[in-house]
């Protein structure tokens, strides 16, 4: 067994390349410091699924070349979309000064990337090892055990995803309830990119960010979503755990069932499948949040489940949390000291930045959500009730009709 101060020794230890993981070695590699990227899959990417849109501003902070990465498209239309049985409304959002707000990407082309800039860096890349447990002395965090072999470090950086088993072990976290977690599954469904832009009104290969409620999706705790790839549209769903328990519902199905909406079966019609994929997503927020460092180690990412419910923010407060642990860690070696009281300064940064400001604000949204369920598929309903009638000429009197409407409106929920 290899000791502590013999070879297999470096400054950091980051475990998990997604993108909490490699902003974290990316920023203690640009301190002239060594670090180690572990990441269990034969490539980044290859165990991720995701949407998905990232925030350019955080991409920018810890990537100022990000444009030269793999995007599908920059984001130009936001739309919400609110579904009944057969029919929906449509609310989009467009800014041409926001145009490069937000990009689309395909994780598996995303994280490589990432890990080449890091690699570029001068990060220490080991894919395909996975880490069976944290090494612990004297209740100290000061290495990783593989199952091959032990390496050590000042500090270990946990980025290991939302079932983090590493935090678990050294008490930071506890199991996930259901209740705290969504079902993501999403498919990825091929169509000509001039099909795309006809059917989602792009121009000049632009992009769509959808999120959907109502409909197939009623009287559950879900959303659905839409991005629109290069030649590619990705259809996807988040549901709670628990519903999908309580109302014995497989996600595949439900998600078949939001296919076969009219507005959403409009726009894949003729597509070819390319991937099915599932994934959990921490939805706990503020109240959930684990503790966030011990004596040589922090937790960060989803890991930290670090996860915006209400704005589907999750890679941003990645890739800048990721960012913070990594300058953190570049103070503890300054320091030579690894302890708490030097890695309690990560949980300040958090505590200034907008991660934590933004989920203290929506601390009590899911709760509040998960109660009023049936009453966000009731309005979805009666929303598209109301447009029906106010659009439909059919030479009958709207006055009964729109008394009729605010009768039930008001009397039955």
């Amino acid at each position: 067994m290899l000791q502590e101060n013999q070879q297999n020794k470096t400054d950091v230890i980051v475990v998990g390349a997604g993108p909490a993981g490699v902003s974290a070695a990316v920023t203690v590699a640009r301190g002239s410091k060594n670090v180690v990227l572990v990441e269990r899959g034969n490539f980044a990417g290859a165990k991720n699924m995701y949407g998905g849109v990232i925030y350019s501003h955080a991409a920018q902070e810890v990537f100022p070349n990000y444009k030269e990465s793999p995007i599908e498209r920059f984001v130009s239309t936001h739309s919400y979309v609110i579904m009944s049985e057969n029919d929906s409304t449509i609310v989009s959002y467009k800014n041409p000064a926001h145009n490069e707000n937000a990009f689309i990407i395909t994780r598996a082309n995303w994280d490589k990337w990432c890990v080449e800039q890091a690699i570029k860096e001068g990060v220490y890349y080991a894919p395909n090892t996975l880490v069976k447990e944290l090494i612990v002395k004297e209740g100290k965090v000061i290495g990783i055990r593989t199952d091959v072999e032990e390496y050590y470090a000042d500090v270990v950086i946990i980025a290991d995803g939302v079932n983090s088993l590493l935090a678990k072990q050294i008490g930071l976290r506890k199991d996930i309830k259901p209740k705290n977690v969504f079902m993501g599954v999403k498919e990825v469904i091929k169509l000509p990119s001039e099909v795309i832009d006809q059917r989602f009104g792009l121009i000049n290969q632009t992009g769509c960010a959808m999120e959907l409620v109502g409909g197939p999706l009623k009287d559950l705790f879900a959303m659905g979503i839409i991005y629109t790839n290069k030649d590619s549209v990705a259809v996807g769903l988040g549901v709670a755990l628990e519903d999908l328990k309580n109302n014995k519902t497989k996600p595949y199905e439900l998600l078949e069932k939001m296919k076969k909406h009219p507005f959403v079966s409009d726009l894949i019609q003729d597509g070819e499948l390319l991937e099915y994929s599932a994934h959990l997503i921490p939805e706990g927020g503020y109240n959930c949040l684990p503790k966030l460092y011990t004596d040589g180690a922090m937790v960060t990412g989803d890991a930290a489940m670090l996860v915006n419910n209400v704005h589907f923010e999750g890679t941003n407060f990645a890739m800048i949390s990721g960012k913070y642990a990594g300058e953190t860690a570049l103070e503890a070696l300054a320091k030579n000291d690894f302890s708490q009281n030097i890695l309690c300064l990560y949980k300040k940064k958090l505590d200034n930045s907008f991660i934590l400001k933004d989920l203290r604000t929506y601390k009590n949204v899911v709760k509040t959500l998960t109660e009023r369920t049936n009453s966000i598929g009731y309005y979805s309903n009666k929303l598209n009730e109301f447009l029906e009638i106010f659009t439909t000429a059919d030479g009958v009197e709207k006055k009964g009709k729109f008394q009729k409407f605010a009768k039930h409106f008001f009397t039955k929920r």
